[in-house]
């Protein structure tokens, strides 16, 4: 699938896309990228629980796949692509895994499947089409720890690849009975950070393990970035054929270009024309590594202080939800969420503020009900804390002094 020009992809929305049409119906003839507004994700997401008649959409659905958008069963969190698109994008993806891989690599594939994820459908994709001969052991992250292990002496799987959680759970599990499994050679993590006390811990039973990202993609917003053994922590470099990576302004929305500011991290896609994304907040916060460059590196700096869409544990989940279950309390006069992590553990901190005292019970059901996922385990609901407190209490913009509706206390390198 030949991957489409920027200009042919606007033409071919504001055309077809009855979303993009209303978006677009003030750029000028003339346009450059940044003439074209981003797109606000509540109003993307709005209509998206019926698929056949989403306005974003650019052709009737009628081939291809349905993925959710994170582990939130909130509904209108659906992504679609043509087969075609699929494919094309856990072959760009496979190519980037190839670089971190080895030919005759055995992978132990542990990510998330079931009830709609993709992860793991979507390492299987790209392993299965990455230019260089692997094999793949599609556990899931369902495998029982004795078996996994019996399965990594018996078959000498070297390469693991899974979410920090899952992989951190599993390296407890082996420091508790006493295991250290030299075999692994690589370890590849994806969905969310993996810190450097994390990895540390990590190395007493994986001693010969390289530590690195598998790479950043996410459903809604397709192909990211790519990472090689090179890049550090948190960095990865743009797909340049697939994708156009900005990172601009909170406040401004200007371009930044200079490596090292930190702003807001925009992805458009030149893959998807069923599902366009055009200018499209990650809810990631970024910096260039270096000067302007083919496959230009960036490094991701935490979430957005907007926070459209926070990466919590392996989950995603969407502010906008929890802003519409809020409306309905008017004696709130402000809300932040805020995340932090406490023993390798996520933990959220849902900050309230209001002149009279505030039903903490009525706020935890508002807050459970726009995060599902957050109730499907005691662990998870411990994770969650509401606490009632003064606006002037509440982070805000360095520059702005907006409030800021996420603050990211996680130590991101």
């Amino acid at each position: 699938m030949k991957n489409i020009t920027l200009n042919n992809l606007f033409l071919h929305v504001r055309e077809h896309s009855a979303y993009y049409r209303a978006l677009y119906e003030s750029v000028p003839d003339n346009w450059t990228l940044q003439d074209l507004p981003l797109v606000q994700p509540g109003s993307y997401w709005a209509d998206s629980d019926n698929l056949q008649s989403w306005p974003v959409l650019t052709a009737p659905f009628e081939s291809g796949h349905v993925y959710k958008t994170g582990g939130s069963t909130s509904e209108g969190r659906l992504s679609v692509f043509s087969q075609q698109e699929w494919k094309a994008f856990t072959r760009s993806f496979g190519k980037a895994i190839a670089c971190q891989l080895n030919t005759g690599d055995r992978v132990a594939n542990l990510f998330y499947a079931g009830d709609l994820y993709t992860s793991m459908l979507f390492i299987h994709g790209a392993l299965s089409s990455a230019p260089l001969p692997v094999v793949e052991f599609p556990f899931t992250n369902k495998i029982e720890d004795e078996l996994l292990v019996h399965n990594i002496r018996q078959h000498k799987i070297n390469v693991l690849a899974g979410v920090p959680a899952q992989l951190i759970r599993f390296s407890q599990y082996l420091k508790d009975n006493g295991q250290i499994l030299p075999m692994v050679e690589t370890i590849l993590y994806g969905g969310e950070s993996l810190f450097a006390g994390q990895i540390e811990a990590m190395r007493q039973v994986f001693p010969q393990a390289r530590f690195g990202s598998v790479g950043c993609a996410s459903v809604d917003g397709g192909l990211i970035g790519s990472a090689d053994p090179e890049c550090g922590p948190g960095e990865h470099r743009v797909f340049d054929e697939d994708t156009i990576i900005e990172i601009i302004d909170e406040v401004t929305e200007e371009p930044i270009t200079e490596p090292g500011q930190r702003g807001l991290l925009v992805v458009t896609s030149l893959q998807r024309k069923l599902m366009p994304i055009l200018r499209y907040p990650t809810g990631d916060l970024a910096c260039w590594c270096e000067p302007e460059q083919p496959y230009r590196k960036f490094a991701l700096q935490g979430r957005a202080h907007q926070g459209y869409r926070i990466r919590v544990g392996d989950f995603s989940l969407f502010p906008d939800d929890l802003a519409t279950r809020l409306a309905t309390q008017p004696e709130l006069l402000a809300w932040q969420l805020v995340i932090s992590q406490e023993a390798s553990e996520d933990k959220i901190k849902l900050l309230v503020a209001s002149a009279e005292p505030v039903d903490i019970e009525k706020i935890h059901h508002h807050a459970l009900a726009a995060f599902p996922i957050l109730s499907t385990t005691p662990l998870r609901q411990n994770s969650l804390e509401i606490v009632q407190t003064h606006v002037d209490a509440m982070y805000t913009h360095p520059r702005s002094g907006k409030l800021q509706r996420v603050v990211d206390l996680r130590n991101h390198h």
